[in-house]
């Protein structure tokens, strides 16, 4: 059985929309640039079968929101984001997913951040950071990790390098 927030091919994203249109952290939620931003990811991760999972603000505790098929496991909590209480691209996501769910924590296998909120706290445990082309999507500035396994052992030890 797995661990009840494991989730297969999960990807976190956090978008900040008002720095995505210029604006301080926060000051303007904006959900026709998150429907922009959230379709081309949405539309990207669906057609590798990779499920997009969107954090909330801090007003909602940083809560995530995925399709339920993710998550078969997770223990959900109640709460429905809002523009301004979750966010403009959670409160996307959350019209959008056929079935969404909330839940606190995930471990995504890979993040996008948007705008500088840090999503690393919904990461597995070892994040390595992805060198990106495009580093900006309007005014935001775009950090990318993915994950590995853990090094453990010593000197001694070997490592398969198909999982670096």
């Amino acid at each position: 059985m797995l661990p009840p927030n494991y989730v297969k091919k999960q990807s976190s994203t956090k978008v900040r929309f008002s720095e995505v249109c210029g604006d301080k952290i926060g000051s303007n939620s904006n959900l026709d640039a998150a429907r922009a931003v959230f379709s081309g990811i949405y539309e990207t991760t669906k057609a590798r079968g990779i499920y997009l999972a969107a954090q909330c603000c801090e007003h909602l505790n940083r809560a995530i929101i995925v399709e339920r098929d993710a998550v078969p496991n997770a223990e959900i909590v109640n709460v429905v984001p809002q523009p301004k209480a979750g966010g403009s691209f959670a409160t996307t996501a959350y019209k959008t997913f056929k079935d969404p769910v909330a839940l606190e924590e995930i471990k995504a296998d890979a993040g996008l951040d948007i705008g500088g909120t840090l999503i690393g706290m919904h990461l597995k445990r070892v994040a390595v950071p992805v060198r990106l082309i495009n580093h900006e999507i309007g005014e935001a500035h775009i950090t990318a990790a993915r994950v590995r396994p853990k090094f453990i052992g010593g000197e001694r030890a070997h490592y398969d390098a198909e999982l670096l």
